[in-house]
């Protein structure tokens, strides 16, 4: 019955056709994301998740997060309302339906940053995104790039690099991906990345010239 609702919503929504993108931290995708929102500023869009964690200092409530309680966001999973949810480091993270439909409503490529639960869970959808995984050239390369950081305890390091090997394990998954970019230099990771979403992005443009 869940999978008949997800699939009844998601037949019913119009706009561009969205874009999942994952990969492990340090990979390079915040870097590519900003690049590309820049050069194309008025093409995507950025789904809004919720959260159960607390706000970070500086953090707004529906533009950085939609913060509410474990509670809340249990039951809005219960009644369907989400595409996918995970749990990190204790607190629950999720992607609401809504959430995705009102970047679709303004005529914008919904971009959604998830980890490798998400990406199941949407492939369990009919929402047909493009699926793109970011990866780093090698682990040792991901671990300089992590340590340059200077960000993390090596507890924290550690976790992340194990994190990150399981991640690049499971974007050899055949047909879990639509594109892997391997990040070893900015440029031509940003260029594949491009060539990839260029069809779509020409479809948004075409969209708001004619509008």
């Amino acid at each position: 019955m869940f999978m008949r609702y997800i699939s009844r919503l998601y037949s019913a929504m119009a706009g561009p056709r969205p874009v999942v993108l994952s990969g492990p931290s340090g990979a390079g995708k915040s870097t590519l994301l900003k690049k590309l929102m820049k050069e194309y500023d008025s093409v995507f869009g950025f789904s809004v998740s919720h959260t159960t964690r607390n706000p970070r200092p500086g953090e707004e409530n529906g533009k950085d997060y939609h913060y509410v309680t474990r509670e809340v966001m249990q039951a809005r999973i219960d009644n369907g309302e989400f595409i996918e949810n995970a749990v990190f480091s204790g607190n629950m993270y999720g992607t609401s339906k809504a959430a995705v439909q009102d970047v679709q409503a303004k005529n914008l490529i919904c971009i959604l940053d998830i980890d490798m639960q998400g990406v199941r869970n949407i492939k369990r959808t009919d929402l047909s995104p493009i699926y793109i995984s970011i990866q780093p050239p090698s682990m040792a390369v991901l671990e300089k790039r992590l340590r340059d950081r200077k960000t993390e305890s090596e507890e924290s390091l550690q976790k992340r690099l194990h994190a990150a090997k399981v991640d690049m394990e499971f974007s050899k998954e055949p047909g879990m991906f639509d594109v892997i970019i391997i990040n070893e230099d900015l440029e031509d990771a940003y260029g594949k990345l491009k060539e990839t979403l260029i069809e779509e992005i020409n479809k948004v443009k075409k969209v708001g010239m004619s509008s």
